[in-house]
Protein backbone atom coordinates (compact mmCIF):
# COMPACT_ATOMS: atom_id res chain seq x y z
CA UNK A 1 0.00 0.00 0.00
CA UNK A 2 1.20 3.52 -0.82
CA UNK A 3 2.62 5.36 2.18
CA UNK A 4 0.18 8.02 3.33
CA UNK A 5 1.26 11.63 3.78
CA UNK A 6 1.46 13.23 7.21
CA UNK A 7 3.38 15.93 9.08
CA UNK A 8 6.85 14.89 10.31
CA UNK A 9 7.15 16.45 13.78
CA UNK A 10 5.46 15.01 16.84
CA UNK A 11 1.82 13.98 16.84
CA UNK A 12 -0.03 11.36 18.85
CA UNK A 13 -2.43 8.47 18.30
CA UNK A 14 -5.38 8.71 20.68
CA UNK A 15 -8.21 6.20 20.21
CA UNK A 16 -10.52 7.83 17.67
CA UNK A 17 -13.80 6.75 19.36
CA UNK A 18 -15.77 7.46 16.18
CA UNK A 19 -17.52 4.12 15.91
CA UNK A 20 -20.47 5.25 18.05
CA UNK A 21 -21.66 7.88 15.55
CA UNK A 22 -19.80 7.48 12.23
CA UNK A 23 -22.66 5.49 10.69
CA UNK A 24 -25.44 7.63 12.17
CA UNK A 25 -27.10 9.58 9.37
CA UNK A 26 -27.80 13.23 9.99
CA UNK A 27 -31.12 13.85 11.72
CA UNK A 28 -32.91 17.15 12.28
CA UNK A 29 -32.60 18.29 15.89
CA UNK A 30 -35.62 19.49 17.82
CA UNK A 31 -36.14 23.22 18.10
CA UNK A 32 -36.84 24.52 21.58
CA UNK A 33 -39.31 27.36 22.10
CA UNK A 34 -36.47 29.77 22.79
CA UNK A 35 -33.34 30.40 20.72
CA UNK A 36 -30.37 32.18 22.35
CA UNK A 37 -28.27 33.66 19.54
CA UNK A 38 -24.84 35.04 20.54
CA UNK A 39 -23.55 38.08 18.65
CA UNK A 40 -19.97 36.80 18.88
CA UNK A 41 -19.72 33.46 17.07
CA UNK A 42 -16.47 34.19 15.28
CA UNK A 43 -12.93 35.44 15.68
CA UNK A 44 -12.90 39.24 15.60
CA UNK A 45 -15.28 42.01 16.59
CA UNK A 46 -18.77 41.01 17.78
CA UNK A 47 -21.65 41.77 15.45
CA UNK A 48 -23.52 45.03 16.13
CA UNK A 49 -27.05 44.28 17.33
CA UNK A 50 -29.79 45.49 14.95
CA UNK A 51 -32.85 44.45 17.00
CA UNK A 52 -34.38 45.33 20.37
CA UNK A 53 -36.76 43.77 22.86
CA UNK A 54 -40.23 43.37 21.40
CA UNK A 55 -39.14 43.23 17.75
CA UNK A 56 -40.66 40.53 15.54
CA UNK A 57 -38.04 38.77 13.43
CA UNK A 58 -38.24 36.35 10.53
CA UNK A 59 -36.24 33.19 9.88
CA UNK A 60 -32.92 34.23 8.33
CA UNK A 61 -33.32 37.93 9.20
CA UNK A 62 -30.14 39.85 10.02
CA UNK A 63 -29.86 40.23 13.80
CA UNK A 64 -26.31 41.53 14.00
CA UNK A 65 -24.20 43.32 11.40
CA UNK A 66 -20.47 42.56 11.24
CA UNK A 67 -18.67 44.94 13.55
CA UNK A 68 -15.58 45.43 11.40
CA UNK A 69 -13.52 43.87 8.63
CA UNK A 70 -12.74 40.80 10.78
CA UNK A 71 -16.28 40.07 11.94
CA UNK A 72 -19.36 38.26 10.66
CA UNK A 73 -23.10 38.81 10.26
CA UNK A 74 -25.49 36.97 12.57
CA UNK A 75 -28.94 35.86 11.38
CA UNK A 76 -32.06 34.69 13.14
CA UNK A 77 -32.38 30.88 13.08
CA UNK A 78 -36.14 31.03 13.77
CA UNK A 79 -39.10 33.39 13.41
CA UNK A 80 -40.35 34.95 16.62
CA UNK A 81 -40.27 37.80 19.11
CA UNK A 82 -37.12 39.22 20.67
CA UNK A 83 -37.71 38.75 24.40
CA UNK A 84 -34.43 40.29 25.60
CA UNK A 85 -30.81 41.03 24.83
CA UNK A 86 -28.62 39.57 27.55
CA UNK A 87 -24.99 38.77 28.19
CA UNK A 88 -23.97 35.14 28.26
CA UNK A 89 -20.70 33.25 28.56
CA UNK A 90 -19.62 30.90 25.77
CA UNK A 91 -17.64 27.70 26.49
CA UNK A 92 -14.36 29.44 25.56
CA UNK A 93 -14.93 31.97 28.35
CA UNK A 94 -15.94 34.87 26.12
CA UNK A 95 -18.77 37.09 27.38
CA UNK A 96 -21.08 38.24 24.59
CA UNK A 97 -24.50 39.83 24.13
CA UNK A 98 -27.08 37.33 22.88
CA UNK A 99 -30.48 37.85 21.28
CA UNK A 100 -33.16 35.74 22.99
CA UNK A 101 -35.96 34.85 20.55
CA UNK A 102 -39.23 33.21 21.52
CA UNK A 103 -40.22 31.13 18.52
CA UNK A 104 -43.56 32.04 16.93
CA UNK A 105 -45.00 32.65 13.49
CA UNK A 106 -44.32 31.02 10.13
CA UNK A 107 -40.94 29.82 8.89
CA UNK A 108 -39.94 31.35 5.56
CA UNK A 109 -37.62 28.50 4.53
CA UNK A 110 -38.22 25.40 6.67
CA UNK A 111 -40.15 22.74 4.80
CA UNK A 112 -40.45 24.82 1.63
CA UNK A 113 -38.92 24.33 -1.81
CA UNK A 114 -36.11 26.77 -2.48
CA UNK A 115 -35.14 27.47 -6.11
CA UNK A 116 -31.45 27.08 -6.98
CA UNK A 117 -29.59 30.23 -7.99
CA UNK A 118 -27.27 29.93 -11.02
CA UNK A 119 -23.91 31.25 -9.85
CA UNK A 120 -21.53 30.57 -12.74
CA UNK A 121 -22.19 34.01 -14.22
CA UNK A 122 -21.57 35.82 -10.93
CA UNK A 123 -18.33 37.80 -10.56
CA UNK A 124 -15.69 37.10 -7.93
CA UNK A 125 -16.76 40.28 -6.13
CA UNK A 126 -20.40 39.18 -6.11
CA UNK A 127 -19.54 35.73 -4.77
CA UNK A 128 -17.30 37.12 -2.04
CA UNK A 129 -19.98 39.65 -1.07
CA UNK A 130 -22.52 36.83 -0.76
CA UNK A 131 -20.17 34.85 1.50
CA UNK A 132 -19.83 37.95 3.70
CA UNK A 133 -23.55 38.75 3.65
CA UNK A 134 -24.51 35.23 4.78
CA UNK A 135 -22.18 35.27 7.80
CA UNK A 136 -20.01 32.31 6.86
CA UNK A 137 -17.14 31.46 9.20
CA UNK A 138 -14.72 28.56 9.45
CA UNK A 139 -16.69 25.64 10.84
CA UNK A 140 -13.74 23.49 11.84
CA UNK A 141 -13.66 25.30 15.17
CA UNK A 142 -11.54 28.38 14.47
CA UNK A 143 -14.58 30.43 13.23
CA UNK A 144 -12.44 32.88 11.24
CA UNK A 145 -14.71 34.97 8.95
CA UNK A 146 -14.50 33.25 5.56
CA UNK A 147 -14.88 36.37 3.42
CA UNK A 148 -11.70 37.74 5.01
CA UNK A 149 -9.80 34.54 4.22
CA UNK A 150 -10.96 34.63 0.60
CA UNK A 151 -9.97 38.28 0.14
CA UNK A 152 -6.43 37.77 -1.16
CA UNK A 153 -4.24 40.88 -0.67
CA UNK A 154 -2.79 42.57 -3.71
CA UNK A 155 0.44 40.92 -4.81
CA UNK A 156 -0.54 37.51 -3.37
CA UNK A 157 -1.99 34.49 -5.18
CA UNK A 158 -3.50 31.19 -4.12
CA UNK A 159 -1.56 28.36 -5.72
CA UNK A 160 -3.07 25.51 -3.68
CA UNK A 161 -6.54 25.41 -2.13
CA UNK A 162 -6.82 22.74 0.57
CA UNK A 163 -10.14 21.50 1.91
CA UNK A 164 -9.74 20.31 5.49
CA UNK A 165 -11.88 17.17 5.76
CA UNK A 166 -9.47 15.48 8.18
CA UNK A 167 -11.68 15.58 11.30
CA UNK A 168 -8.86 14.25 13.48
CA UNK A 169 -10.50 14.98 16.85
CA UNK A 170 -11.73 11.81 18.58
CA UNK A 171 -15.52 11.22 18.69
CA UNK A 172 -16.41 13.86 16.06
CA UNK A 173 -18.05 12.56 12.88
CA UNK A 174 -20.15 15.50 11.63
CA UNK A 175 -17.78 16.30 8.73
CA UNK A 176 -17.69 12.61 7.82
CA UNK A 177 -21.47 12.47 7.56
CA UNK A 178 -21.60 15.75 5.61
CA UNK A 179 -19.23 14.28 3.02
CA UNK A 180 -21.24 11.07 2.75
CA UNK A 181 -24.68 12.70 2.62
CA UNK A 182 -23.96 16.11 1.06
CA UNK A 183 -21.00 15.26 -1.16
CA UNK A 184 -22.35 16.90 -4.33
CA UNK A 185 -23.20 20.09 -2.45
CA UNK A 186 -19.75 20.16 -0.83
CA UNK A 187 -18.07 19.82 -4.25
CA UNK A 188 -20.26 22.61 -5.64
CA UNK A 189 -19.18 24.79 -2.73
CA UNK A 190 -15.56 23.98 -3.56
CA UNK A 191 -16.16 24.99 -7.19
CA UNK A 192 -17.51 28.35 -6.01
CA UNK A 193 -14.37 28.92 -3.94
CA UNK A 194 -12.24 27.85 -6.90
CA UNK A 195 -13.82 30.63 -8.95
CA UNK A 196 -13.01 33.16 -6.22
CA UNK A 197 -9.40 32.01 -5.66
CA UNK A 198 -8.38 30.61 -9.08
CA UNK A 199 -5.97 28.07 -7.51
CA UNK A 200 -3.66 25.94 -9.66
CA UNK A 201 -4.40 22.89 -7.53
CA UNK A 202 -7.27 21.87 -5.23
CA UNK A 203 -6.81 19.06 -2.68
CA UNK A 204 -9.34 17.53 -0.27
CA UNK A 205 -7.41 16.06 2.67
CA UNK A 206 -9.17 13.19 4.51
CA UNK A 207 -7.74 10.87 7.17
CA UNK A 208 -7.60 7.23 6.15
CA UNK A 209 -10.07 6.16 8.84
CA UNK A 210 -12.76 7.59 6.54
CA UNK A 211 -11.98 5.69 3.35
CA UNK A 212 -15.69 5.50 2.48
CA UNK A 213 -15.68 9.31 2.25
CA UNK A 214 -12.44 9.25 0.23
CA UNK A 215 -13.95 6.83 -2.27
CA UNK A 216 -17.33 8.60 -2.37
CA UNK A 217 -15.91 12.05 -3.14
CA UNK A 218 -13.36 10.62 -5.56
CA UNK A 219 -16.16 8.91 -7.50
CA UNK A 220 -18.24 12.11 -7.62
CA UNK A 221 -15.22 14.13 -8.79
CA UNK A 222 -14.45 11.68 -11.60
CA UNK A 223 -18.09 11.44 -12.68
CA UNK A 224 -18.31 15.22 -13.01
CA UNK A 225 -14.80 15.76 -14.38
CA UNK A 226 -13.93 18.29 -11.69
CA UNK A 227 -10.50 19.86 -11.31
CA UNK A 228 -9.76 18.66 -7.78
CA UNK A 229 -8.26 15.64 -6.02
CA UNK A 230 -8.82 13.66 -2.84
CA UNK A 231 -5.75 12.86 -0.73
CA UNK A 232 -6.05 10.20 1.99
CA UNK A 233 -3.78 11.06 4.92
CA UNK A 234 -2.23 9.07 7.72
CA UNK A 235 -4.33 8.85 10.88
CA UNK A 236 -2.36 10.99 13.31
CA UNK A 237 -3.46 13.78 15.62
CA UNK A 238 -3.45 16.79 15.00
CA UNK A 239 -3.47 16.13 11.26
CA UNK A 240 -6.24 18.69 10.82
CA UNK A 241 -4.34 21.61 12.35
CA UNK A 242 -3.88 24.13 9.54
CA UNK A 243 -0.08 24.20 9.40
CA UNK A 244 0.22 20.44 9.87
CA UNK A 245 -2.26 19.78 7.06
CA UNK A 246 -0.32 22.09 4.75
CA UNK A 247 2.90 20.26 5.58
CA UNK A 248 1.24 16.88 4.94
CA UNK A 249 -0.27 17.93 1.59
CA UNK A 250 2.48 20.13 0.15
CA UNK A 251 5.62 19.13 2.06
CA UNK A 252 6.17 22.84 2.80
CA UNK A 253 6.28 24.44 6.24
CA UNK A 254 4.54 27.73 7.07
CA UNK A 255 7.19 29.98 8.67
CA UNK A 256 6.75 30.94 12.33
CA UNK A 257 4.47 33.96 12.68
CA UNK A 258 3.39 33.82 9.03
CA UNK A 259 0.09 32.91 7.36
CA UNK A 260 -0.40 30.02 4.89
CA UNK A 261 -0.77 32.56 2.08
CA UNK A 262 3.00 33.11 2.37
CA UNK A 263 3.23 29.70 0.68
CA UNK A 264 0.35 30.46 -1.69
CA UNK A 265 -2.02 28.21 0.29
CA UNK A 266 -5.55 28.76 1.60
CA UNK A 267 -7.49 26.24 3.70
CA UNK A 268 -11.22 25.80 4.27
CA UNK A 269 -13.14 23.27 6.33
CA UNK A 270 -15.49 20.89 4.52
CA UNK A 271 -18.47 22.19 6.52
CA UNK A 272 -17.57 25.71 5.44
CA UNK A 273 -17.70 24.58 1.80
CA UNK A 274 -21.22 23.26 2.38
CA UNK A 275 -22.26 26.59 3.93
CA UNK A 276 -20.86 28.43 0.91
CA UNK A 277 -22.95 26.23 -1.39
CA UNK A 278 -26.06 26.95 0.70
CA UNK A 279 -25.31 30.69 0.78
CA UNK A 280 -24.71 31.12 -2.95
CA UNK A 281 -27.03 28.51 -4.48
CA UNK A 282 -29.83 28.55 -1.89
CA UNK A 283 -29.49 32.13 -0.58
CA UNK A 284 -29.29 30.68 2.94
CA UNK A 285 -27.38 32.29 5.80
CA UNK A 286 -25.63 30.24 8.48
CA UNK A 287 -28.59 29.46 10.74
CA UNK A 288 -27.83 25.78 11.37
CA UNK A 289 -24.99 23.29 11.34
CA UNK A 290 -24.33 19.57 11.89
CA UNK A 291 -23.25 18.67 15.43
CA UNK A 292 -21.96 15.33 16.71
CA UNK A 293 -23.45 14.41 20.10
CA UNK A 294 -21.43 11.55 21.55
CA UNK A 295 -19.41 10.21 24.47
CA UNK A 296 -19.81 7.29 26.83
CA UNK A 297 -22.53 9.03 28.86
CA UNK A 298 -24.82 9.64 25.84
CA UNK A 299 -27.53 7.03 25.41
CA UNK A 300 -27.80 7.24 21.59
CA UNK A 301 -24.83 9.07 19.98
CA UNK A 302 -25.98 10.94 16.87
CA UNK A 303 -25.23 13.57 14.25
CA UNK A 304 -27.84 16.30 14.42
CA UNK A 305 -28.55 19.26 12.15
CA UNK A 306 -29.23 21.91 14.76
CA UNK A 307 -30.39 25.50 14.55
CA UNK A 308 -27.98 28.09 15.92
CA UNK A 309 -29.17 29.11 19.39
CA UNK A 310 -30.54 25.67 20.31
CA UNK A 311 -29.48 24.59 23.80
CA UNK A 312 -27.09 21.72 24.40
CA UNK A 313 -29.79 20.28 26.65
CA UNK A 314 -32.20 19.95 23.70
CA UNK A 315 -29.66 18.06 21.57
CA UNK A 316 -28.75 15.73 24.43
CA UNK A 317 -32.45 14.99 25.00
CA UNK A 318 -32.79 14.22 21.26
CA UNK A 319 -30.16 11.53 21.81
CA UNK A 320 -32.11 9.88 24.62
CA UNK A 321 -30.41 11.79 27.41
CA UNK A 322 -27.63 10.45 29.60
CA UNK A 323 -27.00 6.75 30.06
CA UNK A 324 -25.08 7.67 33.23
CA UNK A 325 -24.02 10.82 35.02
CA UNK A 326 -21.27 12.43 32.89
CA UNK A 327 -17.98 13.36 34.54
CA UNK A 328 -17.44 16.16 32.02
CA UNK A 329 -19.35 17.80 29.17
CA UNK A 330 -17.24 19.24 26.37
CA UNK A 331 -18.09 21.63 23.53
CA UNK A 332 -16.06 20.50 20.51
CA UNK A 333 -13.61 17.61 20.60
CA UNK A 334 -11.91 16.18 23.70
CA UNK A 335 -8.47 17.49 22.70
CA UNK A 336 -9.19 21.14 21.85
CA UNK A 337 -12.72 21.59 23.17
CA UNK A 338 -13.93 23.50 26.22
CA UNK A 339 -15.61 22.18 29.35
CA UNK A 340 -19.27 23.18 29.65
CA UNK A 341 -21.03 23.63 32.99
CA UNK A 342 -24.42 24.87 31.77
CA UNK A 343 -26.60 22.70 29.51
CA UNK A 344 -28.48 25.81 28.42
CA UNK A 345 -25.35 26.84 26.49
CA UNK A 346 -26.44 27.50 22.88
CA UNK A 347 -25.14 25.93 19.68
CA UNK A 348 -23.04 28.41 17.69
CA UNK A 349 -21.49 28.36 14.21
CA UNK A 350 -18.38 26.80 15.73
CA UNK A 351 -20.06 23.97 17.68
CA UNK A 352 -18.77 20.83 16.00
CA UNK A 353 -19.61 18.49 18.85
CA UNK A 354 -21.16 18.02 22.28
CA UNK A 355 -19.47 15.25 24.26
CA UNK A 356 -20.67 13.78 27.55
CA UNK A 357 -17.68 11.87 28.88
CA UNK A 358 -17.50 9.34 31.69
CA UNK A 359 -14.88 9.07 34.45
CA UNK A 360 -13.31 6.20 32.53
CA UNK A 361 -12.99 8.31 29.39
CA UNK A 362 -11.44 11.39 30.95
CA UNK A 363 -9.09 9.41 33.24
CA UNK A 364 -8.85 12.27 35.73
CA UNK A 365 -5.75 12.17 37.91
CA UNK A 366 -3.94 14.37 40.40
CA UNK A 367 -1.37 16.80 39.05
CA UNK A 368 2.21 16.20 40.17
CA UNK A 369 5.53 17.92 39.55
CA UNK A 370 7.11 17.83 36.08
CA UNK A 371 9.14 14.64 35.63
CA UNK A 372 11.37 16.09 32.89
CA UNK A 373 10.51 13.01 30.81
CA UNK A 374 10.43 14.88 27.47
CA UNK A 375 7.16 13.34 26.26
CA UNK A 376 5.63 16.77 25.67
CA UNK A 377 8.59 17.73 23.46
CA UNK A 378 8.41 14.59 21.35
CA UNK A 379 4.64 14.91 20.85
CA UNK A 380 4.53 18.62 19.93
CA UNK A 381 3.74 19.00 16.19
CA UNK A 382 5.11 22.55 16.18
CA UNK A 383 8.51 21.63 17.57
CA UNK A 384 8.36 23.89 20.65
CA UNK A 385 9.25 23.00 24.26
CA UNK A 386 5.90 22.89 26.12
CA UNK A 387 7.27 22.37 29.62
CA UNK A 388 9.71 25.28 29.27
CA UNK A 389 6.99 27.62 27.99
CA UNK A 390 4.61 26.55 30.76
CA UNK A 391 7.20 27.22 33.47
CA UNK A 392 7.93 30.67 32.02
CA UNK A 393 4.21 31.55 32.03
CA UNK A 394 3.83 30.15 35.54
CA UNK A 395 6.58 32.53 36.66
CA UNK A 396 4.95 35.48 34.83
CA UNK A 397 7.80 35.62 32.30
CA UNK A 398 5.42 36.21 29.40
CA UNK A 399 7.84 37.91 27.01
CA UNK A 400 10.34 35.09 27.53
CA UNK A 401 7.55 32.56 26.84
CA UNK A 402 6.80 34.38 23.58
CA UNK A 403 10.47 34.18 22.59
CA UNK A 404 10.37 30.44 23.34
CA UNK A 405 7.53 29.94 20.82
CA UNK A 406 4.30 30.50 22.77
CA UNK A 407 2.45 31.92 19.76
CA UNK A 408 3.51 28.97 17.60
CA UNK A 409 1.48 26.67 19.87
CA UNK A 410 -1.76 25.58 18.17
CA UNK A 411 -3.31 24.40 21.47
CA UNK A 412 -3.83 20.90 20.08
CA UNK A 413 -3.41 19.27 23.51
CA UNK A 414 -0.91 16.62 22.39
CA UNK A 415 1.53 17.62 25.12
CA UNK A 416 -1.08 17.48 27.88
CA UNK A 417 -2.34 14.12 26.57
CA UNK A 418 1.14 12.64 26.89
CA UNK A 419 2.09 14.29 30.22
CA UNK A 420 2.39 11.66 33.00
CA UNK A 421 2.32 14.46 35.58
CA UNK A 422 -1.10 15.65 34.30
CA UNK A 423 0.03 19.27 34.09
CA UNK A 424 -2.63 21.55 32.50
CA UNK A 425 -0.26 22.70 29.78
CA UNK A 426 -2.81 23.95 27.26
CA UNK A 427 -4.72 25.98 29.85
CA UNK A 428 -1.43 27.60 30.78
CA UNK A 429 -0.64 28.44 27.16
CA UNK A 430 -4.10 29.98 26.64
CA UNK A 431 -3.62 32.13 29.73
CA UNK A 432 -0.17 33.18 28.53
CA UNK A 433 -1.51 34.20 25.12
CA UNK A 434 -4.28 36.28 26.69
CA UNK A 435 -1.76 38.11 28.87
CA UNK A 436 0.52 38.65 25.86
CA UNK A 437 -2.33 40.14 23.82
CA UNK A 438 -3.42 42.42 26.69
CA UNK A 439 0.15 43.63 27.13
CA UNK A 440 0.37 44.33 23.39
CA UNK A 441 -2.88 46.35 23.50
CA UNK A 442 -1.59 48.39 26.47
CA UNK A 443 1.61 49.18 24.58
CA UNK A 444 -0.46 50.25 21.56
CA UNK A 445 -2.51 52.52 23.84
CA UNK A 446 -5.80 50.70 23.18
Amino acid sequence: MKRLNTFPKGGIHPRDCKEASCDKVIQNASMSNTAVVPLSQHIGAPAECLVKKGDIVEEGQLLGKSGGFVSANIHSPVPGEVKEIKNIFLPNGISTPAVVIEMQGEFSRLGKAVPSIPWEGMSVEELTAKVSEMGIVGQGGATFPTHVKLAIPKGKTCEIFIINAVECEPYLTSDHRVMMEKGREVLEGIRIIQKILSPSRTVIGIEANKMDAVEHLDTLIKQSGLNMEVMPLQVKYPQGAEKNLIKAVTGKEVPSGKLPLELGVINANVGTCLSIYEAVVEDKPVIERVVTVSGGAIKNPSNLKARIGTSFRTLIEDCGGFSEEPAKIVAGGPMMGFTVYDLDTPVTKGTSGILALTDKEIKAARQTACLSCGRCLSSCPMGVNPTKIFKLIDNNMIDEAAEAGLMDCVECGSCAFMCPAHIPLVQGFRTGKKILRKNAMKKAGK
